[in-house]
């Protein structure tokens, strides 16, 4: 697998093209199968979703954009927890690094971001296989440090299903399921940094365990792709917390 991380100038918030300008101006031409790894900001930013702070703090925007958030006094870090698109992840995903002082949550409907850019690269590269994730960053319990996550994919089939193959001594594999898409956005992420790099793009290529989709998931892969709270390996602890529902 290779993947070249693609530097480009600041965006500014306040003036971004939108993201099919940015990938015009950026990207090279794609000559292979190919995804594309953008970060969830730089959609957000290129979508305007672009928060004055000073219109509303960020624990009334977390409560307005998580599905479910636990209270910021439930952390000794002061910080909320909270499921959203159905992920765990600290304050619904909002980010202030590389903002310029603006709050930038995920994009409205990161799916539907993810499939709009997919559909307009195929009809500027209709010969190429391409798929797409969307990327954001979070922690992972009992470990310090941030590693990337897909918070939307398309054009590849994001879970490879293992159960009922053999493993290697001929037993039948009972549980596992690879998440391609999560896997895919960790080693994007970990090329084009959580910092300055101004590396907001990524190309992964030479993917040969990828198995493309000439189309955006289907209704019942995405669904495939989520676990229900109370069937979760660790429904125990998710289950154990007062959870609260977003405010409309």
């Amino acid at each position: 697998m290779k993947i070249t991380p693609i530097h480009t100038n600041i965006i500014d918030p306040q003036h971004a093209p939108n993201i099919n300008s940015i990938l015009d101006q950026y990207l090279p031409p794609i000559k292979q199968p190919t995804i594309i790894a953008v970060t969830s900001k730089l959609v957000a930013i290129c979508e305007k979703r672009i928060i004055d702070p000073q219109a509303i703090d960020k624990e009334t925007l977390i409560k307005q954009e998580a599905d479910y958030y636990l209270p910021s006094s439930h952390s000794r870090y002061n910080i909320m927890l909270t499921i959203h698109h159905h992920t765990l992840i600290p304050a619904a995903g909002i980010d202030e690094s590389n903002a310029n002082g603006y709050l930038i949550p995920w994009p409205a409907d990161p799916q539907q971001s993810a499939n709009q850019i997919r559909e307009y690269l195929h009809q500027k590269y209709p010969d190429n296989s391409i798929g797409i994730i969307i990327t954001d960053s979070t922690v992972t319990p009992l470990h310090w440090g941030t590693t990337g996550i897909a918070i939307a994919h398309s054009g590849f089939l994001a879970l490879k299903n293992y159960i009922g193959q053999p493993d290697i001594f001929n037993q039948q594999m009972k549980v596992t399921m690879a998440n391609h898409a999560n896997a895919l956005a960790a080693a994007a992420t970990l090329v084009m940094g959580e910092g300055a790099e101004q590396t907001p793009i990524a190309i992964i290529e030479d993917t040969p365990f990828i198995q493309f989709q000439d189309r955006n998931p289907s209704p019942d892969e995405l669904k495939k792709m989520v676990i229900d709270p109370a069937d979760d390996l660790y429904a125990p602890l998710l289950q154990a917390v007062p959870w609260q529902r977003k405010i409309k």
